[in-house]
């Protein structure tokens, strides 16, 4: 699990995982943009501060892959219980306090 502080690491750390996609890929900045129908500015901009929209980060996934990964990593956990059975039994036992007489 990668730790992030705020949302500008996160947004530059997708950054650079994106230009790594491409330059792994062996494209330029200006054949990325031709084919994923994102601006050629826009993925400049994309680069070096992180500042995108979601339907262009998604276009240049499309286009790198990895939007695989990205779908899978937001799916929700299996559920760790299967009824209310199984959380009443895994409540922890507390001892009931009161007076005594």
């Amino acid at each position: 699990m990668v730790l992030l502080n705020n949302v500008a690491q996160a947004q530059k750390k997708l950054a650079g995982h994106v230009r790594a996609r491409r330059l792994a890929v062996g494209l330029t900045q200006e054949g990325l943009a031709a084919r994923s129908g994102v601006s050629l500015p826009t993925l400049r901009k994309f680069e070096q501060k992180g500042l995108i929209s979601l339907e262009s980060f998604l276009k240049l996934l499309m286009v790198l892959g990895g939007l695989d990964k990205l779908t899978a990593a937001v799916e929700p956990e299996a559920p760790a219980f299967a009824s209310i059975d199984d959380v009443l039994n895994d409540a922890p036992k507390t001892r009931k306090k009161g007076w005594r007489k």
